[in-house]
């Protein structure tokens, strides 16, 4: 059987035998689980169904669902390549329970699917159960233990630690014992002893888990609401043992993009590098090359398919994992099969056509992958050579001293100043005989994160059990509207407290049987407002959604507030403005799909009452031209007062609207929320669950105020409306007309005034005096001698940066290594410096770290090349310094 015929196998067994519903794979973009980086796990999707905050037309459920497994909790990038069973991205086949079947059928089933299904040998197949964990108060899970005595001989069922057997999803959330089995694919069957020792021939394939606590943010567990049943079995790996292979490598999951790379590289797969497919079943981790190419196969999968889901290449969180994941497979490549160039982009195609009749989207989005991660593999080609100089200049440096470890700062200066991934500095160290201080390297890489990360929220919900639900219908009355409820309880130090009072300074999240403020979703912030009754005042600063819970953050103000009380519930007066903002994107949406083409898919949004931010998809950025037409286009809209319509459809019906637009990888309720603003023809649909307004005119105004780059291939557009573009617009008439007095022009010749200044300015900068390099520079030039040669330091004579840089050239060709000049006209600064080629290759001095360091000084700054840098400041008086 084929890969794709066993996932479909699966699929059908519970589906047709076992009467469970199939669900499709979630993106690998969690959605509205800030917890997490990627989706890695079946259940990720079914976390609100086990915390009992939702609940669903169906109480059993299967799938396979794509997961990344490469940063947090569960992270096994280092292992892939290592070894012939770790992967980054995977499929985990899942069945679920919810308050349904428990442990008795779940081991049943999986018996049944195993031995009399795929017919593998009994004799072949351990598993393991949970030992207990006193520091948890967990005893033995002797029930699961006591049904595998029905299949198994007792040698074949084995204990497990917390670690094995205690699954976890996250540092919070659901969780519960499970048992684990394994398969021994030794050559003689008595690989027993192997269980849970990382041995290839005896892994783990299928882990059921038994889902009966919730893990708090204070480490304690609480029991849930109801059992559930949550397994996962690694298709490569099942894959593996029905085809009979001794490497997830070896099967036809992966021996494609194995071929495909040997079309790059004169490097063949397997020691014996022999003909057939059976020189792909190896289980060598020796072999630097055929580490190599796990890796390009393994991370190809991961790239194309989170760029599909919507992950992009960037400098932090998820992004970041990914940009290690592109850069490692490129440096692999580069280094150890000597492939020139960008590659891994050529690997799309073969990705989409092994994958493409189970999940459908690679293929609509292959074109917009190939291109991203072209970008990210020419972007990293500029760095990756610099940073293999400066390893090997290390390596070369320790063995002519005798060390034989690599500092761990180097290895993460490496890492972070040049990309180079630390597992290619860990294999080439190995190459030279070299250990690396990898403690050394987390640590910075901790101190690194927590300084990216800062501060999060006081009253994260996550994790919180039992939270009432919260009637939040009235949030699409309008902002002057007042409602009454009934306080139901807080949520403090992450808990639910639902007995007592709130005195004035106390900061919690108020929880009300009904509200009329919105909770963050979507893109919307959370409102702002009041919460009242005769006795207290409490100001919500913030409005988050935890389930079907809608959370008021806030702070008693003055007086108390008690569980029980009625209150009135009174929303801050911007929430308007918010509106208004909010019914501006969805328009200014349409626009950019009319200006530039039908592919341009939003990525991301945020709406407050301040501005609002849409992000898209975009391979470059937009002209001058075309935003003004997307902001002519978004006003005609707005002036043609086109009513605001929002109804109920079912998801599927929805779905089929002509035009409608709907975030990709976002989860939609069902019946979702469509809101419709113009004429039939020509309107802007799309799926939203947000407030907006009654019709687009009370919008007022729309500006476009920024347009940038945030990732390959994503521009994000800023804009304002309504009073702030009004007062916008005012202060933009203000500064012109400023302008025009001070030039003494109107306002309509202002341009053509500049235009005539800056013609002026070129003809005096061509004068003979300031292009004549000799006038430059004063006596004033300190000279120090140096293994490099002539290190020059000189005060200018003439503050003007192509002077000095001429200054800079000619000292350079009479044999200066280094050049430094600084000049000041009285009321500013200017400061250039100019390396030699050869000490800025040496690594020893680069013009660019020069300037940053010494423009401080002056109250400047600046960079530039290594070779060629200048900089400002506006502290004359410090020029001697």
């Amino acid at each position: 059987m084929t890969g794709n015929e066993i996932r479909q196998q699966y699929i059908d067994y519970f589906t047709n035998t076992r009467g469970h519903t199939p669900v499709a794979s979630s993106s690998l973009l969690p959605a509205d689980d800030p917890t997490l980086l990627f989706t890695n796990a079946g259940m990720n999707q079914f976390k609100p169904l086990f915390l009992g905050t939702e609940t669903r037309d169906y109480t059993r459920a299967v799938n396979s669902q794509k997961c990344i497994r490469a940063g947090g909790k569960h992270n096994d990038l280092e292992d892939v390549g290592r070894d012939c069973y770790h992967h980054t991205f995977f499929e985990m086949l899942g069945n679920w329970s919810f308050g349904d079947y428990f442990k008795a059928d779940a081991i049943a089933w999986a018996w049944d699917l195993l031995t009399g299904v795929w017919g593998l040998d009994p004799a072949r197949i351990h598993a393991t159960y949970f030992e207990g964990d006193a520091s948890d108060g967990l005893e033995p899970d002797t029930e699961s233990r006591n049904l595998w005595k029905q299949y198994l001989p007792e040698d074949h069922i084995h204990t497990g630690n917390k670690k094995d057997n205690f699954w976890e999803m996250g540092e919070t959330g659901p969780c519960g014992p499970c048992t684990e089995i394994h398969y021994d694919a030794t050559p003689l069957g008595d690989g027993g002893p192997l269980v849970n020792q990382d041995d290839a021939l005896v892994i783990e394939i299928w882990n059921l888990v038994f889902i009966q606590f919730n893990r708090l943010s204070d480490h304690s567990l609480e029991p849930l609401p109801a059992q559930h049943v949550d397994t996962g079995m690694g298709l490569e790996r099942v894959v593996k043992v029905i085809q009979g292979k001794k490497s997830n490598y070896a099967t036809d999951l992966f021996v494609p993009l194995l071929e495909k790379v040997e079309t790059m590289t004169p490097h063949r797969y397997g020691p014996s590098a022999g003909e057939g497919e059976d020189r792909f079943d190896t289980m060598d981790e020796t072999e630097v090359g055929d580490v190599a190419m796990r890796v390009i196969a393994d991370h190809v999968r991961t790239a194309t398919f989170a760029i599909t889901d919507g992950i992009l290449p960037s400098n932090d969180g998820r992004g970041s994992v990914l940009r290690s994941i592109i850069r490692r497979a490129a440096g692999f490549g580069r280094e150890h099969l000597k492939i020139k160039g960008p590659f891994l982009y050529q690997f799309v195609d073969v990705v989409v056509s092994m994958f493409d009749d189970a999940f459908p989207e690679l293929t609509g989005r292959a074109d917009y992958v190939r291109g991203v991660i072209l970008d990210e593999e020419d972007s990293f080609g500029k760095t990756l050579d610099r940073g293999l100089q400066l390893l090997s200049r290390e390596i070369s440096l320790l063995r002519g001293t005798g060390q034989e470890t690599i500092s761990g700062e180097v290895c993460f200066e490496l890492h972070a100043t040049y990309g180079f991934p630390f597992t290619l500095t860990k294999l080439m160290a190995e190459k030279a005989g070299l250990a690396v201080d990898e403690s050394r390297f987390q640590a910075e890489m901790d101190a690194h994160r927590k300084a990216s990360q800062g501060g999060g929220s006081k009253f994260k919900s996550e994790a919180i059990v039992g939270l009432p639900a919260t009637d939040d219908s009235p949030k699409y009355l309008s902002h002057t509207e007042v409602i009454e409820a009934t306080v139901l309880g807080w949520v403090a130090d992450g808990k639910f407290v639902d007995q007592g009072e709130l005195s004035a300074g106390d900061e919690c999240a108020v929880v009300l049987d009904r509200t009329n403020f919105y909770g963050e979703q979507g893109g919307q912030l959370g409102d702002r407002g009041e919460i009242m009754d005769r006795s207290g005042v409490f100001d919500v600063v913030d409005t988050k959604v935890a389930g079907q819970c809608v959370l008021h953050v806030g702070k008693i103000r003055s007086g108390v507030l008690a569980v029980g009380d009625t209150v009135r519930c009174m929303l801050c007066p911007s929430r308007m403005d918010t509106m208004r903002n909010h019914s501006a994107t969805h328009l200014l949406n349409f626009a950019l799909r009319e200006v530039l083409d039908d592919e341009v898919h939003q990525q991301g949004s945020e709406v407050s009452s301040e501005r609002l931010r849409f992000d898209f998809t975009h391979p470059k950025a937009v002209t001058a031209e075309q935003l003004a037409k997307v902001e002519a286009i978004t006003n005609a809209m707005i002036l043609s007062h086109e009513p605001i319509e929002a109804q109920l459809v079912p998801l599927a019906e929805a779905q089929q609207i002509p035009g409608v637009r709907a975030m990709f990888g976002e989860k939609y309720p069902d019946p979702v929320r469509v809101i419709t603003m113009g004429d039939t023809g020509h309107a802007a649909v799309e799926f939203c669950g947000g407030t907006h307004l009654k019709n687009t005119g009370l919008i007022g105004l729309l500006k476009i105020v920024g347009e940038e780059s945030v990732a390959k291939g994503v521009r994000r557009i800023s804009a304002i409306t309504g009073p702030a573009a009004l007062q916008w617009v005012a202060d933009a008439d203000a500064v012109l007309k400023n302008i025009s007095t001070t030039l003494k022009t109107s306002t309509d010749g202002i341009v053509e005034r500049v235009t005539a200044m800056q013609a002026e300015i070129k003809k005096l900068k061509k004068r003979p005096a300031v292009a004549s390099g000799g006038s430059a520079a004063s006596a004033e030039v300190s000279e120090l001698a140096t293994g490099f040669g002539k290190v020059l330091v000189a005060k200018g004579a003439v503050c003007d940066a192509g002077a000095m840089r001429t200054f800079c050239d000619q000292e350079r060709q009479k044999g200066a290594a280094a050049v430094f000049i600084g000049a000041t006209d009285g009321e500013k600064v200017m400061l250039v410096a100019m390396v030699d080629d050869a000490v800025a290759k040496s690594g020893v001095l680069k013009a660019g770290d020069w300037v940053k360091a010494i423009a401080p000084i002056v109250g400047g700054g600046g960079g530039g090349k290594p070779t060629m840098a200048q900089a400002g400041g506006k502290i004359p008086a410090k020029l001697d310094d």
